[in-house]
Formats: C-alpha cells, structure tokens, sequence
C-alpha cells in the first residue's frame, strides 16, 4: 500500500504532462466582432477544444466587455492593441511555454505583430484566416451590423488617410495602402508600413518573424470584403496603379527579403491555402480536415 501512495505524485505527474501535451491556442477576432461572440469567435474556442482534448484556448478581449471589444476593432490604435495582448500573453501562466496562434481578417496581421514584437511567450506557428498582410485599398463590404461605422469609415479614409488624426484613431485606415501614394503610405502609416518594414529593416522584427514554424495564410477564393484578395497571401497591387496585382514573390518585400519571408518560404514555413467563399465563410469539416492539423 505504502508502494501504491509513494507512486500517486508519479501518476498524477503523468496525467499533468499528457493533459497538458496539446499546444495552447491564442485566436484574435476581426473588424467588427469580439472575443466571445457564440457565432464567430466563441463557436471556434468551443470546437477547437473539443476535438483536441485538454487544450487551452485564449480567445482576446481588448477592453473590460464585448462591446468594448467590438468598438476598439474599429477605433483603438492598432499598436496600443497589440502592446495590450502582449501584456496579456506574457502574464498568462498557461502560455509560457509557447502557443500557437490563430488570427481572422484584421485579426491576422495583428497577430504577426504580436509575433515580430513579442517574442516571449513564443509564437510557434501563426495561422492567418484572410488577414490583409499587405493591407487593403476598399472596403467593397462591411461585416454583420456595422454597416453604418464602415460608411463613416469610408467617408474618413477619403477625407485622408494618412492624416495623423485618422491614423491614430481609425483602425483600418492603419492598414490602408494606397497603391496610388505609395510614398505617403510609408511615411505616414503607423502601423502596417512599420511591420512590413517599409521604412528600414528592423533586424528584430525579421529575426523573430523567422522563428515561427509555419506561417499559414488563408485566402478565400471569392472574397468580396477584401480588397485586393491576393493581401490575404502577402500579394498586392503593383505599385502606381490600382489594377494589376502581383504575388508575395515579386513584391520588393520578399525579393529584398526585409521580412525574412524568401527564407522561410524556401524553408517551407510558408503556407498558401485557398477556401472556396466569401470572406470568413468556412464549414466544419473544412476547418477539421485543413487547419485542425496545424494545431495538433
């Protein structure tokens, strides 16, 4: 009997480890939703923890309530958000040996952030479902009932865009690229131009981009919110016209390879899904049979 008790704490240790063998899961939401929403981001933690037994899933909250949460996708500075989730992601026990990261449209790019700024807790594989990598020129379509912030949205990046005033307060024009004013997009953009190193290569951002394991960017195939769609891929507009697009391979990005991306594409850490839909409409079994194994 006195055998059997000594080996209770073994056991249990055991059991500790094994349950706690899945990689922790961190997801961000898009423009317009929110952290806990049961149709959108909640719906994903509960099936996510469902079929990978034992694993822990953060889904982000920025600010005390789910409106709050909502409202700062639209208005707080995207560089405040991100200083927000590192703060969060470092103080949370359950993340320090390091997580895997899932990001949905806006939500995708704020996740690359978090991985070139943040590397502690370290990302290990960032999975990107329609984030706009190298930012957006139109917003064709607002998502759920926001309709009418996106029309205001609309009227703000025509009045400018890279005005200092709109860039501090208005989250999508943070991201807005203007193919057309390509030099004003890279002195004056505050967030996006800085994380796709257009002002300089800052030697940290690359080194901690290259770190991750796999690099997974989601496109969808028939998305009429997302303009170009090929952003989704690190694709864009050739520079000087708003017409022709080319891929992430023939941007001066990865031909100077600023980000590092040449290198882990040739690594095979990049990865190029296409989804048959319209922005952010994917099905169960899609989501079990393609991005479910990136997590286990």
């Amino acid at each position: 009997m006195a055998a059997l008790w000594a080996a209770v704490p073994l056991l249990l240790g055991l059991f500790v480890r094994g349950a706690a063998a899945a990689v922790p899961l961190v997801i961000w939401h898009g423009m317009g939703d929110s952290c806990c929403n049961p149709m959108s981001m909640g719906y994903i933690k509960k099936i996510v923890e469902n079929k990978i037994p034992g694993i822990y899933v953060l889904s982000l909250k920025i600010g005390n309530n789910m409106m709050q949460d909502m409202q700062n996708s639209f208005f707080m500075n995207v560089n405040d958000q991100v200083r927000d989730v590192c703060g969060q992601l470092a103080a949370d026990p359950r993340l320090q040996g390091g997580y895997n990261a899932m990001g949905f449209s806006q939500g995708g790019q704020f996740l690359r952030a978090v991985a070139q700024r943040c590397p502690s807790p370290p990302m290990l594989s960032l999975i990107s479902i329609g984030g706009q990598h190298q930012g957006v020129y139109g917003f064709p379509r607002c998502p759920g009932e926001s309709s009418h912030i996106c029309d205001w949205i609309r009227k703000m990046l025509d009045l400018g865009a890279y005005t200092q005033a709109v860039q501090e307060h208005l989250v999508q024009a943070e991201y807005w690229h203007n193919p057309l004013k390509e030099e004003d997009y890279r002195k004056n953009s505050v967030f996006l131009a800085d994380i796709n190193q257009e002002r300089g290569v800052n030697e940290t951002y690359k080194k901690n981009l290259m770190a991750l394991k796999k690099f997974v960017m989601v496109k969808f195939l028939n998305d009429t919110m997302v303009d170009p769609p090929i952003s989704e891929w690190f694709g864009f507009y050739k520079s000087g016209q708003a017409k022709e697009t080319i891929p992430l391979q023939e941007t001066s990005l990865y031909t100077e390879d600023r980000l590092g991306l040449q290198e882990m594409d040739k690594a095979g850490k990049l990865v190029f899904l296409g989804v048959a839909g319209d922005h952010l409409h994917i099905t169960e079994e899609w989501f079990y049979s393609t991005i479910l194994p990136f997590l286990q």
